[in-house]
């Protein structure tokens, strides 16, 4: 991004201090109906889920699998754009999947499947050097049943012995929670410099994946 001319107003420290008190006033709402909602989704019912195996570099994994000795399993659905094609926005996403043994230490497994071909799944992690556990549901009807549509999605996922169940899961904006990029440019002066955002005049804004 190149320097841009346009630039918030200059006010006294006591302007700011005011401005910056009303629009704490707003996050602070924000962060209790977050809280409200994260209570809701606590007390969803969970479904149960069928039984699926999938490819790894390891041999066939089934879903079960995927938690390891873990009780609960976050599971993203990567996009398959065919041959050769990636989907930007899943790429976004997986570079930001961190401390995964911070999850492991609160009883969360992550696994990351796609409609993709294993082989393309793996030269693609090795090109991106990515740790993040993938395998392939390529042949299965995973990503249909789950509601991905072709499209990407977060599960999570709980087991109570061998049975699986789905408790949740989300789509697009749906993931931005996740991602700290995108959640570090919304506290930045020109935000994440997309098209869709509602900014001043003369902010710069490009198109999501430009």
């Amino acid at each position: 991004m190149t320097d841009n001319k346009a630039l918030p107003p200059v006010v006294s420290a006591e302007e700011w201090e005011k401005a910056r008190a009303e629009l704490l006033t707003a996050e602070k709402e924000a962060t209790r109906a977050q809280d409200r909602i994260a209570a809701q989704r606590r007390r969803l019912p969970m479904v149960r889920f069928g039984e699926y195996t999938f490819a790894s570099t390891d041999g066939p994994v089934t879903l079960r699998d995927l938690f390891g000795e873990h009780q609960q399993l976050a599971l993203y659905q990567f996009m398959h754009n065919g041959p050769d094609h990636f989907c930007p926005g899943c790429t976004h996403f997986t570079k930001q999947v961190t401390d995964l043994d911070g999850l492991a230490r609160n009883g969360v497994a992550w696994a990351t499947v796609s409609d993709m071909p294993l082989d393309q799944m793996a030269g693609y992690w090795k090109q991106k050097e990515w740790t993040v556990p993938f395998a392939s549901s390529a042949g299965t009807t995973f990503s249909a049943d789950c509601g991905a549509g072709g499209g990407f999605l977060l599960n999570l996922f709980l087991r109570d012995g061998d049975d699986v169940y789905r408790t949740y899961s989300t789509g697009q904006r749906g993931v931005d929670r996740i991602l700290f990029v995108n959640n570090m440019l919304d506290l930045a002066p020109y935000g994440r410099q997309e098209a869709w955002e509602d900014s001043p005049e003369g902010w710069p804004q490009y198109p999501t994946y430009g």
